[in-house]
């Protein structure tokens, strides 16, 4: 007990430097190997390995401990189609008027359009929704804080996750993305902040040859 408060000691695991360059080199280089994918299977998914990756994606640091985040899983198919329905309203004038002409651009590499066609055929999708305050038992508000980065972070967590299931997902973010509270009928305090398909590639799965900044463009030593 620390002040009243409950404390356990720290379960660290610590390695030679050399095993350490090992551990950290083998590492980078299976994640590098992630890849944002458009074309999915509808092979079956364990529910039990969306729960443990919705687990990894919540033990995820959060601004005094509030862990602001709700994840939706959606498996139903109906739930699936009206959300792809609604998804391609918005990602139809965002590729017919609202982006403007650099992002276009942008985006030509990667050869992406307004069809969202994955957002039935993934298995599951899961919906980050970011609390902007809770609701206490006794219906008053209490205060979370760095909410944004925090769902930031179990977001980051959630996409390795997924790929050390040996699964795929694509980051989605329609815009904008009010409509998923109606359609999952989710509480005032929640807002969407991302949408994630996942399950398997499909059997014939490409996606763009991307190179990767390298450590001296992201990266300042002092």
């Amino acid at each position: 007990m620390i002040d009243g408060f409950p404390f356990v000691s720290y379960a660290k695991e610590t390695f030679s430097n050399p095993a350490m360059i090992q551990k950290s080199d083998e590492f980078y280089k299976w994640l590098d190997k992630r890849r944002t994918i458009r074309d999915f299977s509808d092979k079956p998914v364990p529910k039990e390995v969306i729960e443990n990756i919705i687990m990894a994606a919540s033990s995820a640091p959060s601004g005094a401990h509030k862990q602001p985040w709700t994840f939706c899983i959606v498996s139903d198919p109906a739930i699936k189609k009206q959300i792809r329905t609604e998804a391609e309203k918005e990602e139809y004038e965002s590729y017919n008027g609202r982006m403007p002409e650099e992002w276009m651009k942008d985006l030509r590499p990667l050869q992406t359009d307004w069809h969202k066609e994955f957002l039935e055929i993934a298995p599951y999708l899961i919906i980050v929704f970011k609390k902007s305050y809770e609701i206490n038992p006794d219906g008053t508000k209490g205060n979370v804080y760095y909410a944004t980065e925090s769902c930031g972070l179990a977001c980051g967590f959630l996409l390795t996750a997924i790929h050390n299931a040996g699964l795929g997902a694509l980051t989605h973010t329609p815009s904008p993305m009010n409509f998923l509270c109606k359609v999952l009928n989710r509480p005032e305090n929640e807002k969407p902040f991302l949408l994630i398909p996942v399950g398997f590639p499909a059997d014939e799965c490409w996606v763009p040859d991307l190179t990767r900044k390298k450590i001296e463009d992201v990266a300042v030593w002092y």
